[in-house]
């Protein structure tokens, strides 16, 4: 959401950030819009002075026993026009308000300029890519052929772009999420929280999934939506909030399901997990000032990236270009982990700065330490969201990266104090 004030400022600016996003300019369009909502707002506070006056004026030929009748009359009339007047302004605002909302966040300066991934620029890697004197397989092949990943039982009961994960897998997704979440919280400062899965159009509003996104979200027959990621809840949990400066950053993670249609998906990923209806996600989200955003979107990419080196996975971190960024975000890095079976980078991680763009949507605020203490002179918050990670595409990580030529797999040394000790996967007796 923008600041219309900014805009009429600023129209070449923002025409300028909208080319770099891959958008015509619009900037004249929406400052004569927003004229004619000032102005029908103008009109309605006029005739309300008016009536104001008239209202003084019958007071007063009361008083002195006059005929107030056509006073009165024309009052009748202040009112019906005034009301009028108040309906099209409200027209147009909420004309205007849903032009903006449509409109994504504007793009950091540093952002590199592109239509897609293939502009995205790469900022650094971890690791090597692993050698195997064997041809490396896929994880649905290792979950399958160790007998504890069933993609047909999930279909019977549910349709495509479900799993079911039994035994050991099921053991390794549980510890892949305790682990990535104790991190988080143990030795980055992250506080848990346990949120609702279910959300309504506000919340979802404020983070910039709807309206634009709605085709992807699932939503119940009582108005609920299931949530998308954590992102949601965690952001929204300012939402309408004025924050003391001092108490910030405000840093949140869960651990939640997370439920996506993929309408945008058809035929992407339909074998495998690395694309599901229902998958397992750490959230990590930040709120903090504008001033330290930029240092807050560094650490929490270093956060996301820290699982990655603790399970000892190749990755690499790129910054993404303005065609390639999400609807809400101001800069992005995503973090791409190795896989061997597939032969190429995923997206594991995004790590993503929003700036003001959600705040302004959720009217989340913080009062400067040296402004006023009566709410005037107030900032909009700045937020951050990440990946921290996919636990579903960190199973399937390391599998392929983990898996031996015998359909074994090993067990991350980070990851066996949640096994139970356990070293080496083995097929289902």
């Amino acid at each position: 959401m923008f600041d219309i004030k900014w805009i009429r400022d600023n129209p070449r600016e923002f025409d300028a950030g909208l080319t770099r996003r891959g958008l015509a300019p619009q900037a004249a369009e929406i400052v004569a819009l927003d004229a004619e909502r000032r102005k029908a707002v103008t009109a309605a506070q006029d005739i309300q002075s008016r009536r104001n006056a008239l209202s003084k004026e019958i007071g007063a030929a009361k008083s002195k026993g006059d005929d107030a009748a056509g006073l009165i009359e024309k009052v009748a009339s202040e009112k019906q026009l005034q009301a009028a007047a108040e309906r099209q302004a409200a027209s147009l605002s909420k004309e205007l308000d849903d032009v903006l909302s449509g409109i994504p966040n504007l793009a950091d300066a540093d952002v590199p300029d592109g239509a897609d991934d293939t502009a995205n620029v790469e900022i650094r890697s971890f690791g090597e890519k692993p050698a195997f004197d064997f041809t490396p397989r896929e994880h649905f092949d290792i979950g399958e052929g160790l007998g504890w990943m069933d993609f047909e039982g999930a279909a019977r009961m549910s349709g495509s772009r479900f799993v079911v994960l039994k035994g050991a897998l099921a053991r390794l997704s549980r510890a892949l999420g305790a682990f990535m979440i104790d991190l988080q919280t143990d030795e980055f400062g992250y506080t848990e929280v346990i949120p609702p899965l279910l959300v309504r159009d506000a919340a979802l509003f404020g983070t910039g999934q709807l309206p634009k996104f709605a085709e992807d979200l699932f939503r119940t027959t009582d108005d609920y939506w299931l949530i998308p990621t954590a992102e949601v809840p965690l952001t929204n949990l300012v939402r309408e909030s004025i924050l003391e400066e001092a108490d910030l950053p405000l840093r949140y993670t869960a651990l939640t399901p997370c439920f996506r249609s993929e309408a945008g998906a058809a035929g992407k990923d339909t074998r495998g997990m690395y694309r599901q209806h229902q998958f397992d996600k750490v959230e990590l989200v930040s709120i903090t000032t504008p001033e330290e955003s930029p240092a807050e979107h560094e650490r929490m990419t270093g956060a996301a990236e820290e699982v990655l080196k603790r399970l000892g996975l190749h990755y690499r971190v790129m910054v993404l270009s303005t065609g390639d960024m999400g609807f809400g975000a101001r800069k992005t890095y995503d973090i791409e982990v190795w896989l061997p079976g597939q032969g190429r980078y995923r997206e594991i991680s995004s790590c993503s700065n929003c700036a003001d763009f959600q705040a302004r949507r959720m009217n989340a605020r913080f009062r400067p330490k040296e402004g006023p203490r009566d709410g005037k002179g107030t900032r909009f918050v700045h937020t951050l969201n990440g990946s921290g990670l996919a636990v579903g595409r960190a199973l399937i990580a390391v599998l392929e990266n983990g898996q031996f030529g015998d359909g074994t797999v090993a067990v991350p040394d980070a990851l066996r104090p949640y096994m139970g000790g356990l070293g080496v996967i083995e097929a289902a007796a």
